[in-house]
């Protein structure tokens, strides 16, 4: 008997919920599998009244009977790895068993540093809005087969060659263009003998594991970072993040064949947020905007940040919808909704006098879009102890159908409520 496979991925600019998703899904799971992405995740999960913020972790790390996995395609910051696990180990907390990939890069001290230098140069409207973690720099240095990999820290040998050769060619550009002190490199290789010493009994072959995992019949849930919106190819480039977290990204990031994925869920809010720059199409900058940051608690779980706000995009949750291959959506925060008396829909853009029903692929052309929306009645109950989509208001319920329909995708979990209890299951 052969597991089952489903993917979670992102269908807005992130921070749609995916971590109280597969939270919600980790218990009919073996295991649970972090594809791309670094520590500029933030992946919350609130179980009872804990909350936890996940950054590299896999979400489903808080089941002790699962495996957790992090494959090759996610780049590592062992010091907010280490963090992370001890925080959980000092709440008491028996944690999955956790395997992370020789072929995984890891983020160095340099990356971090040329991320932030970078930022700080570019002028006022090319500012990319990065989180200043090293995800970029780390993945460039990857592609550029440069880059220092989990296997590196436990060869000492070959970590001291690659170093090496890496931080004179950093200092290179951080003497001569940043105009800034260079590195020790001597300092550099003893931490990362420390880094190695600590993860080295983590270090497994990930995708023999999943393999192993889905032949033994257990399921495996795949878990995006980021959204569809920031991929590298399919987002709004240049204001993207550096990896792949589209479904295909499972594929690549994992080491499983596009055949064996199963279903693809994508995670939308029942409104719209954004982090950082670039163009967002149903962006309030007014009191609505606000509103919905205040109640939604839109601040960034990695950054602080506050987040752009607005209404839900259909046009951009359909565009996901074509992209990853969706199956389902998972709809979180539909209680943030209640209390409006209206409740408006982006349903079509208006970009230079034509009316656009389908997402731009050029960032210039989505820039001048402007929304067209469609307005539905609000609700006033608190939908928070609703557990039945019955159970909803029948406005709610119609803006639920009126998504379903507009992107031909069915509704199969809704989010009340920051807990793991607030959900609403719908054939999932």
């Amino acid at each position: 008997m052969k597991g089952r496979t489903d993917v979670i991925v992102g269908v807005q600019w992130g921070d749609e919920g995916k971590g109280r998703v597969v939270d919600a899904l980790a218990g009919r799971s073996g295991v649970v599998v972090r594809y791309q992405g670094g520590a500029n995740a933030g992946h919350t999960v609130v179980v009872g009244d804990e909350k936890f913020v996940f950054h590299l972790l896999p979400s489903g790390i808080l089941y002790p009977d699962k495996l957790c996995v992090i494959g090759n395609g996610v780049v590592i910051d062992p010091e907010t790895l280490f963090e992370e696990l001890d925080d959980l180990k000092k709440r008491g907390k028996v944690l999955a068993r956790l395997v992370v990939s020789h072929g995984a890069h890891i983020v160095m001290p340099y990356h971090k540093l040329l991320d932030r230098l970078a930022e700080s140069a570019r002028s006022e409207g090319r500012k990319i809005g990065t989180t200043g973690r090293g995800i970029g720099p780390c993945y460039s240095d990857k592609f550029e087969r440069i880059g220092i990999r989990a296997e590196d820290l436990v060869n000492p040998a070959a970590l001291k060659e690659k170093l090496m050769m890496n931080i004179e060619q950093k200092n290179e550009i951080l003497t001569k263009i940043y105009c800034t002190e260079p590195l020790d490199p001597n300092a550099a290789y003893e931490t990362a003998l420390k880094w190695g010493e600590r993860m080295g009994p983590m270090l497994g072959d990930a995708f023999l594991e999943i393999h192993n995992a889905l032949q033994a019949g257990n399921n495996v849930l795949f878990e995006g970072a980021q959204g569809t919106l920031l991929d590298v190819d399919h987002g709004t480039y240049p204001f993207v993040t550096s990896s792949s977290p589209c479904s295909g990204g499972a594929c690549t990031g994992a080491g499983i064949g596009p055949g064996r994925i199963d279903r693809v869920i994508g995670v939308t809010k029942a409104y719209c947020t954004r982090v950082g720059e670039g163009p967002f199409p149903t962006e309030d900058k007014g009191s609505l905007g606000e509103l919905l940051r205040t109640k939604g608690g839109e601040f960034g779980a990695t950054t602080g940040r506050p987040r752009r706000c607005g209404w839900n995009d259909l046009v951009a949750v359909d565009y996901a919808v074509k992209i990853n291959g969706i199956d389902g959506l998972a709809l979180t925060k539909l209680d943030v909704l209640s209390g409006f008396e209206k409740i408006s829909v982006c349903t079509a853009y208006d970009i230079d006098g034509e009316v656009r029903k389908s997402f731009p692929s050029s960032c210039a052309e989505l820039a001048k879009a402007k929304p067209l929306f469609e307005e539905l009645p609000g609700w006033k109950d608190d939908i928070s102890r609703c557990r039945r989509f019955e159970d909803l208001p029948a406005s709610a319920q119609d803006y639920v159908k009126f998504i379903e329909e507009r992107t031909s995708t069915p509704v199969v979990l809704i989010g009340v409520g920051q807990g793991r209890e607030d959900t609403i299951h719908r054939g999932i």
